[in-house]
């Protein structure tokens, strides 16, 4: 399984990094001839109302999805550790403060906090990016806390602070390591979810903007010609749940590889 969600992986990251070597055609060439062509030789997973050749739409889309569900997934998974690490070893009113606030932000559902804040700078990949480190960031750090929480009573924490390791050096050369595996599943899982945010916002219209070949707009295009050219709708969802499924067998390989190294002592 690990290995059949490896490859999906890593065959939408060929789309992604070599897009313009795989697609066949434009992703936003309009052709008034070929309007709603079912699958052909021409055109190997059809073209939709307008068209365009939903290969190299999706080839192209690769690129869009995976840069900003993989960049905001990076980045709250930095700003996340940062914090849970470092405000729940100093514990006392800054914990309660920072963790309060983060509990504030996770009563709202994701999309409803993605749509407002869209709603205050406007659909721009830009903003697609500061949701996705602003819905996650909150989530890794609570990880990252009960890690935390778990090793500070150990022994080996005390023992740094009676040499006299400086703050630095206890987060990062004592704490950070043995945070790191449970990091890395949670990583992947954030990373599958904010797939799905990004496609989400995308289908709602207030994420990344036409005439760009983002997944989740391609199935808001087609909703409203799926009885004429269904493949129009089938080919951008069957990627969006490929790439999630991929990534969620990486993630369960991942787990259990951690699992099973962590038995071992």
């Amino acid at each position: 399984a690990t290995a059949t969600g490896t490859i999906i992986v890593f065959c939408f990251l060929g789309m992604a990094l070599f897009g313009p070597l795989i697609a066949p055609y434009s992703p936003t060439t309009q052709n008034a001839d070929l309007i709603r062509q079912p699958p052909s030789f021409a055109h190997p997973l059809g073209t939709d109302r307008l068209g365009r050749d939903l290969l190299s739409r999706i080839v192209y889309g690769a690129r869009d999805i995976l840069s900003l569900a993989g960049g905001g997934t990076v980045l709250a998974v930095i700003l996340g550790t940062l914090i849970g690490v470092s405000v729940t070893y100093l514990g006392g009113w800054l914990e309660e403060l920072v963790f309060r606030l983060f509990d504030g932000l996770l009563a709202l559902p994701a999309l409803l906090l993605a749509l407002l804040l869209l709603g205050a700078v406007g659909p721009s990949r830009t903003g697609v990016l500061l949701v996705i480190v602003l819905v996650y960031t909150p989530i890794v750090a609570r990880v990252v806390r009960s890690v935390v929480l778990s090793l500070k009573p150990r022994g080996f924490i005390e023992a740094a602070r009676m040499r006299g390791e400086r703050l630095g050096y206890i987060l990062w050369r004592e704490l950070l390591p043995l945070v790191a595996p449970t990091l890395a599943v949670e990583a992947a899982l954030r990373f599958s979810y904010a797939i799905f945010l990004v496609a989400s916002l995308g289908f709602l219209g207030v994420g990344v903007q036409p005439p760009s070949p983002d997944w989740g707009l391609m199935v808001l295009e087609a909703r409203n010609e799926f009885a004429l050219a269904p493949w129009s709708l089938y080919v951008p969802a069957t990627a969006i749940a490929l790439l999630v499924v991929g990534i969620n067998l990486m993630a369960e390989g991942v787990r259990r590889a951690i699992r099973g190294e962590m038995a071992g002592y």
